[in-house]
């Protein structure tokens, strides 16, 4: 299954470097703005890159970049209803908890997916003395307004 995963994820990227290359006019959307959570700490949230998927109507690819200082966490979450993540610790390690399953400490390079309607219930830096990165890549539909709801409490 990891391998599956691993090799979609390549391809996934091979796709947007060849969109880029094809087309260097990226679609603006919320691109570069970023946004902090109620109740997050220490947390910046990125969109980086938005692109409709060619012969896919109504389906974006949407890359977020979400940065994590020293201790720093997100508050338990859900994503948009349509979306499927995978995320990639690019820097440091991440301690990140999917659903019921357990607490699993991510390091740089390893990774995770999430699908429509997981709750993403922990998700933080594991280090309190480093910042870690994740990249999350989203396939989402164009009509998902949010992607990333946190709880209410």
């Amino acid at each position: 299954m990891r391998t599956t995963l691993s090799a979609a994820a390549t391809a996934l990227l091979l796709i947007v470097a060849s969109a880029n290359a094809q087309d260097k006019a990226r679609e603006p959307g919320d691109q570069g703005r970023s946004v902090t959570f109620a109740g997050a700490k220490n947390a910046k949230v990125t969109q980086v890159y938005q692109r409709a998927l060619p012969g896919i109507p109504g389906k974006s690819l949407k890359g977020v970049l979400v940065e994590y200082g020293p201790g720093g966490y997100s508050p338990s979450h859900t994503h948009a209803k349509s979306a499927v993540i995978y995320a990639t610790v690019i820097e440091g390690s991440v301690r990140s908890q999917v659903g019921d399953g357990p607490v699993v400490t991510y390091r740089t390079g390893q990774n995770w997916t999430e699908l429509p309607g997981d709750h993403h219930r922990v998700s933080a830096n594991a280090s309190r003395v480093r910042p870690a990165k994740i990249l999350a890549v989203f396939v989402v539909d164009d009509a998902d307004p949010e992607l990333t709801i946190p709880d209410k409490n």
